[in-house]
């Protein structure tokens, strides 16, 4: 199975850029996408052969999460169930027969870490949710975390260490979700790959430079370690600030 993730910053921009080639060529069974930035009545496409749902933040223009499935889930829940956390769109949760698949799309601290109290609370309250499904069936979870988790995972560790994404605080958080059990996909298959890098600055040629950071991710409960088959960064496509990730993934849905 093929799932794939991409933070298309706007999906109707995206689409101009070539959102809908990708997309066809892939041929995901499932594909997850964050920060939509548009409302109920302006959803640009229906795609054959494949289940919609969409989560609107109340903010229009802001934030905002899809999932695209070829097959139809069991059932399918919007945010985390907490009010105070569920008016921007961020959390889509798909149940199938064997697992749950989530695609998130992480609060930003800000700069000057202006939003880091509501992102830590966020961050509590999002790795309890993931832990309460994770008591019925294993959870595959997916999306922009906003944040570079090791030194490794980021082109200039040095002078970010107190910015938004690559705080002491947001890595700690990170190493929470690790140290209750579930996988980053990608270091699970690449431990000491550099370089590697799912977003780049609009600003000083970032992407042409390779000057990124890798904060999109693909996690999954340590009981589907051994279904795991290959993680992906899609590094040469287009479209947004960020690119498109992936993983393949034996499970039965």
């Amino acid at each position: 199975m093929k799932l794939i993730s991409w933070n298309v910053n706007g999906i109707r921009a995206c689409i101009n850029k070539g959102f809908l080639d990708f997309f066809e060529k892939e041929n995901a069974d499932i594909f997850c996408i964050q920060e939509t930035k548009i409302q109920q009545e302006q959803i640009p496409f229906q795609l054959e052969g494949y289940y919609q749902y969409w989560n609107f933040a109340q903010k229009k223009g802001y934030s905002g999460t899809a999932v695209f499935s070829k097959k139809e889930p069991l059932h399918v829940f919007y945010g985390i169930g907490k009010e105070e956390h569920d008016q921007e769109g961020r959390v889509i949760t798909l149940e199938f027969a064997t697992y749950y698949l989530v695609t998130v799309y992480t609060p930003n601290s800000q700069r000057g870490l202006a939003r880091l109290e509501y992102r830590m609370k966020w961050e509590d309250d999002f790795l309890n949710y993931l832990k309460e499904l994770e008591r019925s069936k294993p959870v595959v979870f997916c999306g922009d975390l906003n944040v570079a988790h090791k030194e490794i995972d980021l082109k200039n560790p040095s002078t970010n260490k107190n910015n938004a994404g690559f705080s002491l605080e947001e890595r700690g958080k990170f190493d929470e979700v690790t140290n209750h059990g579930f996988i980053d996909t990608f270091r699970y298959f690449y431990p000491d790959r550099t370089e590697a890098y799912t977003w780049w600055s609009y600003m000083f040629n970032a992407r042409a430079n390779n000057a990124g950071w890798r904060i999109d991710y693909f996690c999954v409960s340590a009981g589907l370690k051994n279904s795991l088959k290959d993680a992906f960064i899609y590094k040469e496509v287009l479209g947004s600030d960020h690119c498109p990730i992936g993983l393949e993934i034996d499970v039965e849905d």
